[in-house]
């Protein structure tokens, strides 16, 4: 049995050529990429160091690292592969593979960094995709992941707020493609755009804003709250992990020293390859 989701895949190669993040803001881009990265160890790499982005989505990510490393290995299995090309042409170190966790022809042991932002949750098994992943770094390579939590940090009102919204995530995601678009762009405006810009009010007044829901968009543009609605309520297959859960995982996998980010987004770590 295959360890992927064939619809899965296409709608996210229809989300990606939707939000292809071609025209966002540089600056704030550098901000949401500065959110995950924060803790990667670039001092660590090799002057001439290859990694991969294992469901690379639009390039987003690999914008950005690319002008940092020698080779940068873009992953992706669905058309989205042809949006990251486009948004990465003028970078002549960056390779492309139409291609899942499981059939990905990297070589094993050969990358010196990887990392996979908010896929992993999105695959029937992701400790096997998380295996998939890891066995293509060398030893003591870092990999940088992030997958979905399940609100261990939050109050039982916040997770009950979540497990009414999952049910509405069922229905929309099945939903089709016209109407699950239109939905979702309704829910970016009349739930993530107020509840965000709320936030952020709040917050010029002193007062904490980490268990307002939807308050890490308070400084995000629109744009972003409507692909990440569209994400978030579009997609049929999503897990979630305790921070736990998410450590033994990468043990299975063969990692060690394992660092969580202690800020949002929950959970994004750090672990390397055991030698």
């Amino acid at each position: 049995m295959t360890n992927k989701d064939e619809t899965v895949i296409e709608e996210f190669g229809d989300e990606w050529t939707k939000f292809d993040y071609g025209s966002l803001d540089e600056e704030k881009l550098e901000e949401n990429f500065q959110q995950y990265f924060n803790i990667f160890p670039w001092d660590m790499l090799p002057k001439d160091a290859v990694g991969f982005d294992m469901g690379c989505g639009s390039g987003r990510w690999a914008k950005l690292v690319a002008p940092k490393v020698n080779t940068l290995n873009c992953v992706e299995p669905s058309n989205a592969i042809d949006v990251a090309k486009n948004n990465l042409s003028s970078h002549e170190n960056v390779k492309f593979y139409k291609e899942t966790t499981e059939d990905c022809t990297i070589s094993p042991g050969s990358q010196d960094f990887g990392y996979s932002l908010g896929v992993l949750h999105h695959i029937p098994n992701t400790q096997e995709a998380l295996n998939d992943c890891t066995k293509l770094l060398k030893p003591r390579a870092p990999i940088l992941l992030y997958l979905y939590y399940n609100f261990e940090n939050k109050p039982l009102w916040f997770k009950f707020i979540w497990k009414v919204s999952d049910y509405i995530r069922r229905v929309v995601s099945m939903s089709p493609k016209p109407i699950k678009h239109f939905l979702s762009a309704v829910i970016a405006l009349v739930v993530y755009f107020p509840l965000s810009r709320a936030a952020h009010i709040t917050e010029k007044f002193g007062i904490n804003v980490e268990n307002i829901p939807l308050s890490d968009y308070r400084a995000k543009p629109f744009y972003q709250c409507k692909n990440d609605a569209l994400d978030r309520f579009g997609t049929r297959l999503e897990q979630r992990f305790s921070k736990s859960q998410i450590t033994e995982m990468l043990t299975k996998a063969g990692c060690t020293d394992i660092e969580f980010s202690p800020n949002t987004p929950y959970w994004c770590c750090v672990a390397f390859k055991n030698d």
